[in-house]
């Protein structure tokens, strides 16, 4: 059973302390790092730091964003602001926003269940070396019918031929 928060799936355990530094270098923000408080993390701080900046459209922002509203970090949880951020960010070709709106699809958190959408979401974000993204592709792949799974390498590959824009 794929589960987006599975032991060994890194990719969506980014936290705030981490992307700061992922904002200023450009980098992508999807490794492992300490969470909360008791870490050290000023989640105000960060709130204020990555709103201007996803609101001008940095995607490592806009990332963050999603993963502070799909985890509460400094906020209420909001399964439908994360999806926001997370496609923002995903059309920007940020690959751990499109792992993560594949778990957001295949949990139907903030958006309807489709597990066909959740696949695509893995296939792109896997293609881009996303850990765990292949397997949870490969899992997912055992729910879906042959159509279905065609339907969603179709759906990845014109994703990225439109280098990431309508893929929603």
């Amino acid at each position: 059973m794929v589960h987006r928060r599975a032991a060994g799936v890194i990719a969506r355990l980014a936290a705030a302390a981490v992307v700061i530094t992922a904002v200023l270098v450009g980098g992508h923000a999807h490794a492992q790092a300490p969470r909360g408080e008791a870490a050290g993390i000023d989640f105000a701080a960060e709130l204020r730091i990555h709103t201007p900046l996803a609101q001008q459209g940095n995607a490592v922002a806009q990332f963050n964003l999603g993963v502070m509203n799909d985890f509460g970090h400094g906020i209420p949880k909001d399964a439908a602001k994360a999806v926001y951020w997370y496609r923002l960010a995903a059309a920007q070709g940020h690959a751990s926003a499109q792992f993560n709106l594949g778990g957001m699809y295949f949990e139907g958190l903030g958006v309807p269940r489709d597990l066909v959408r959740a696949s695509m979401w893995f296939t792109l974000s896997a293609q881009a070396g996303i850990p765990g993204a292949a397997k949870n592709r490969a899992v997912l792949a055992r729910a879906l019918s042959p159509a279905q799974r065609v339907h969603a390498q179709t759906m990845a590959r014109e994703c990225l031929e439109r280098e990431f824009q309508q893929c929603e």
